[in-house]
């Protein structure tokens, strides 16, 4: 390779150093204000937060479609039979919710959480189904059981189309820190990485075209 071929070598190695460059800030950029995915969940206030066998909002399970479902009272959460299973249910509105003891963990009982329909009076142990509700509104209902509150025994019926709501993608778009322009700190480092790979070894070419000439070849010119 002679000089001039090095040179063109050289801005061509440039050129494309400076289009990385210049695409990684502007994907990072892009992705930075990306909204995030458009699942969304029940959006119960926390108050399952603290229930043993809740798996978090999207573990709700859809029992849409059916005109009655069935609610298990003591089943296994929370230490002990201290768990209505499953803990949070989905259901259309005009559905039959049966609340069915399995006779475990002492006296339960239904009972909403602040206003609210459903109370299924004193607690009993006594296995079968001790009550039932139809939903007849769209929303979320909270309950408890109260001998049992404190230890978390806790459930929640969403009912219809119509309520509240979460998003389980991690919500809108990012805002980003104009001091950095949207880039991540390891875009950085490959652009980094990628313009010495280039740059270290036309340095090396450049002094062994411009030194590296043997003193056998120069003598033989002579």
């Amino acid at each position: 390779m002679n000089r001039r071929e090095f040179v063109q070598t050289a801005g061509g190695a440039t050129a494309g150093v400076a289009a990385l460059g210049a695409a990684g800030p502007a994907a990072a950029q892009e992705e930075g204000t990306e909204s995030g995915g458009g699942d969304t969940a029940p959006d119960y206030g926390g108050f399952l937060d603290s229930v043993g066998n809740f798996g978090g909002p999207g573990s709700t399970v859809d029992a849409t479609g059916q005109d009655s479902v069935t609610v298990e009272v003591g089943v296994q959460a929370n230490g002990g039979a201290y768990g209505f299973g499953p803990p949070a249910v989905h259901v259309d509105n005009g559905a039959t919710v049966q609340w069915e003891w399995t006779g475990e963990g002492g006296g339960h009982n239904v009972v909403s959480d602040g206003d609210g329909p459903l109370d299924s009076g004193e607690a009993t142990s006594s296995a079968g189904v001790n009550y039932e509700h139809t939903f007849e509104s769209d929303g979320i209902y909270n309950y408890i059981c109260v001998p049992h509150e404190g230890l978390n025994m806790k459930g929640s019926i969403v009912v219809g189309e119509d309520y509240p709501t979460q998003s389980l993608g991690g919500g809108g778009p990012v805002e980003v820190d104009p001091h950095y322009a949207g880039v991540p700190i390891q875009p950085h480092y490959v652009g980094f990485g990628a313009g010495l790979a280039v740059i270290i070894p036309l340095i090396f070419t450049f002094f062994q075209l411009k030194y590296g000439e043997s003193p056998h070849t120069s003598g033989g010119n002579n």
